[in-house]
């Protein structure tokens, strides 16, 4: 019973995604992966919730760094696609 509530859960927290930018689409998925894996290591070391804790903290950050990243991928990629652009019309 317990696993069908946290399934149930979890899959209302990932539905509630369809309205959100690509940049909160990673900082909430960093952040419940590294919530979920926060609670295994956790519930091995004797405190799933501290765990579950340190976990989405570390994963928020991971996701807003991933989310920078490729922000300045696409600016760059638009930065030269411009220049080939501006290139051909002379």
């Amino acid at each position: 019973m317990k696993k069908i509530v946290i399934a149930l859960v979890t899959v209302g927290f990932l539905g509630g995604c369809a309205d959100m930018t690509a940049g909160q689409q990673r900082a909430a998925t960093g952040t419940l992966g590294g919530a979920a894996g926060g609670a295994i290591i956790g519930a091995i070391a004797g405190n799933a919730g501290l765990g579950a804790a340190i976990g989405a903290g570390a994963g928020l950050v991971g996701g807003l760094v991933y989310n920078k990243v490729k922000q300045d991928q696409q600016a760059a990629y638009q930065q030269g696609y411009q220049s080939g652009r501006a290139s051909q019309a002379n």
